[in-house]
């Protein structure tokens, strides 16, 4: 459990070190206000860090991102080692978030939803019963009647 917790406290180090180096630190015109880092993990061990980042742009800015941020994993890491003065500064992997294209599809498959409801509501709003408006039995109606006459 104490491994848990020095993982996620190293992964928040993580994730603030590099987002601000992103900021502040690193000149690469690929890595401009465009890039944001959404998560970092690091395995139990404390020997590896995936961080995650996503792009607001176009496919053609963030492969040039990702090209960005793999150049930058040294001065990266070394910033990381810097600031969370551990025995062992554990590699950076990045990788690209799924999080927008996710939402993305998300809103989509709401608004379609959304639409087929409409049809459905201005479908059903002038239509009536297909039988009686109340299709149960009432003790000593006529169907009650006919049954004991049989």
């Amino acid at each position: 459990m104490a491994d848990n917790a020095r993982a996620k406290k190293l992964a928040d180090l993580i994730r603030e070190v590099v987002a601000q180096k992103l900021q502040r630190g690193i000149k690469d015109p690929r890595l401009g206000t465009h890039v944001t880092i959404t998560d970092t993990r690091v395995t139990g061990d404390l020997r590896e860090a995936t961080v995650f980042y996503t792009v607001y742009g176009d496919d053609e800015e963030r492969a040039s991102a990702a090209a960005g941020l793999e150049s930058a994993k040294g001065v990266l890491r070394s910033a990381v080692g810097a600031a969370a003065g551990t025995k062992f500064t554990p590699t950076l992997t990045f990788v690209a978030d799924a999080l927008p294209e996710n939402a993305r599809t998300i809103e989509d498959l709401l608004d379609r939803a959304r639409a087929s409801d409409a049809q459905v509501r201005q479908a059903s709003s002038g239509a009536t019963y297909a039988g009686e408006a109340d299709p149960y039995r009432k003790p000593g109606g006529e169907d009650d009647e006919d049954a004991a006459a049989e």
